[in-house]
């Protein structure tokens, strides 16, 4: 089962509260205050990782929560905090506030993570209240609530190359004869439900990332067939591999097949559409394909590659072309990479959620804390007295 979308709720662990309590030791009088603080709450994070590929793992599970913070205990012994709780997805997953509606952290690589939910502080134990005007304070802190909200998590494949194309154009064909992936094949439309992935190993580096992405039909960006499901995933992508079927089983022109394809991603994306492009005519074994290609090359006016997937004819110079051009489109991306900048709505949102935060917090001291204006100034009008009175 391949899920690329999924709801799910996070609470932060509640801080633990402070305790009230004295120190009660034979030969110590008056022992003073010894209550200790509570723990703190577990935060929930989302972490991306290696080695998975959808979300279909959150599926099952829709609520998370961190565990809360352990109370404090006399002799000044503080509560222990609790773990955090640590949600896996893949690569490539937007973390979203599904309330507001703004994005949290796009977890592009392996070992970006996001605080959904922070747990709460743990409450001060009466320790912290004592003064010299209040030497056995009866007052603690209870521990801070854990945030809570609803999240989507959207997976976007991140992949090199992507292929894209009518249903039955040859993608998933090609992606298992270039690669080790094993996507599902067969001679009808609509074979690949989901995007498989495939990894090219060439010497010297890594390898390239490939994305069979299913058909697209005339229609996708209005959600036509698999439609928005399925466009976003190319979104990701560096380069753009479009498979041509050199004679169509149904008769329909090549030349028009790729023209409704250019329009469905101009229409859902102008700077999807803009992206580099390899036009590749694919089942060149076919009777007719020679003809079909050299038509096709003159009537989109552009370089066309040809191969067949059957006897592997022309995939070799395929494959050179996929690494010459990302590498040059890698050299590229490093050199304009910038810091976006920051959504000030966004910031605002955070900001005013952390000052309502900070704002309760300092409640809870100010209603736990004693009046030291009305205890201390009688006391210090009388020393002030005393002194004129001497003079």
């Amino acid at each position: 089962m391949f899920v690329d979308r999924v709801e799910i709720y996070v609470k932060g662990g509640d801080g633990g509260d402070g305790v009230v309590s004295f120190r009660r030791e034979k030969y110590v009088p008056r022992g003073g205050p010894d209550g200790g603080d509570g723990g703190d709450g577990g935060s929930v994070i989302i972490r991306a990782v290696e080695g998975l590929t959808n979300l279909a793992h959150l599926s099952f599970q829709r609520h998370w929560k961190g565990e809360r913070g352990y109370h404090g205990q006399g002799s000044k012994k503080h509560g222990r905090s609790s773990d955090d709780c640590v949600i896996d997805v893949p690569p490539g997953t937007i973390v979203r506030d599904r309330e507001r509606g703004h994005i949290l952290r796009d977890l592009k690589v392996a070992g970006d993570s996001v605080v959904a939910a922070r747990g709460g502080r743990g409450g001060h134990g009466n320790t912290h209240f004592k003064s010299s005007t209040d030497r056995a304070p009866r007052k603690r802190e209870t521990g801070e609530i854990g945030e809570e909200r609803w999240i989507s998590l959207e997976l976007k494949v991140i992949a090199d190359v992507g292929l894209i194309g009518l249903p039955n154009a040859g993608k998933s064909t090609l992606l298992s004869r270039i690669s080790r992936a094993h996507p599902e094949i067969a001679d009808y439309p609509f074979t690949t439900k989901y995007p498989n992935l495939g990894m090219v190993a060439f010497e010297g580096e890594g390898g390239l990332v490939v994305a069979d992405i299913p058909g697209l039909i005339e229609g996708a960006h209005l959600g036509h067939g698999l439609g928005h499901e399925f466009l976003r995933h190319v979104e990701r992508t560096r380069l753009l591999v479009h498979l041509i079927e050199a004679v169509p089983i149904d008769g329909s022109d090549p030349v028009e097949n790729y023209r409704t394809i250019r329009g469905e991603l101009d229409h859902y994306s102008k700077t999807l559409s803009e992206r580099p492009e390899l036009v590749v005519v694919t089942k060149m074994d076919l009777t007719g394909a020679r003809e079909s290609a050299k038509r096709i090359a003159a009537e989109l006016d552009r370089e066309v590659l040809t191969i067949s997937s059957v006897d592997g004819s022309g995939t070799p110079e395929l494959i050179s072309k996929m690494i010459e051009l990302c590498r040059s489109l890698k050299v590229n991306d490093a050199a304009n990479e910038t810091v976006a900048p920051l959504d000030p709505t966004n910031v605002d949102e955070e900001r005013n959620a952390g000052s309502s935060r900070v704002g309760a917090r300092s409640e809870r001291a100010e209603a736990a804390a004693p009046d030291a204006g009305e205890s201390i100034a009688p006391q210090a009008n009388e020393i002030v007295g005393s002194i004129v009175e001497t003079v």
